[in-house]
């Protein structure tokens, strides 16, 4: 195993579809699109840590997604890391940003967390800031924070959020295949700094 996504989201048909679980529509985009199957973690051999998760193989990468809600999202996935014997720097952590304008998608190499709960617990249980993260533009809340990032997108939106979807599938999938972060910044920041995405 050399790197691994993941993708934040909460779990449960009462979050599906909600601006906080965008990084669980990416991943979900991607393994479509790879044709990956999510697992259970029995699948992980001689992995004995929490088993709240659902993964994916593609290449030599594992693709996560937390079953966790959202800010216990680093109990899941330091122990993962430590099985996998990657450092920080190969784990890609995809997720919702209330700061970034809506299906806005920008690539970070490290950085704090923002606000997010979820990174924050990655923060946390990782002990660094060190591992880069591809976040996508919920906009920002017309009412309290919280609410708006358990809202559902309206069907105005739907079709912008897609394209955003895709484009970090994209992004993904390039940094899977060089491995190189900086790389992966400079080539799709240009591009989607062309609004084409």
């Amino acid at each position: 195993m050399r790197r691994i996504v993941c993708g934040l989201g909460n779990p449960g048909p009462d979050y599906a579809g909600t601006r906080h679980n965008v990084g669980f529509a990416v991943l979900d985009h991607f393994a479509r699109r790879e044709g990956l199957l999510f697992e259970s973690p029995a699948v992980l051999e001689g992995f004995t840590g929490p088993r709240q998760f659902v993964c994916a193989r593609v290449r030599d990468a594992l693709c996560v997604k937390p079953l966790t809600f959202m800010n216990r999202s680093g109990v899941v996935l330091a122990p993962i890391v430590r099985w996998a014997g990657v450092e920080p720097a190969d784990v890609l952590v995809v997720y919702d940003d209330l700061d970034l304008p809506f299906s806005a998608l920008r690539i970070r190499p490290h950085g704090g967390h923002g606000g997010h709960n979820g990174v924050r617990s990655i923060l946390e249980h990782l002990g660094t800031e060190r591992f880069p993260r591809l976040r996508v533009g919920i906009g920002n809340p017309r009412t309290d924070a919280a609410r708006h990032v358990l809202d559902r997108f309206t069907p105005a939106e739907e079709e912008d959020i897609a394209i955003s979807v895709a484009e970090a599938a994209d992004a993904i999938l390039a940094w899977l295949e060089c491995g190189d972060i900086e790389l992966v910044m400079t080539r799709f920041h240009s591009r989607w700094n062309q609004g084409t995405a």
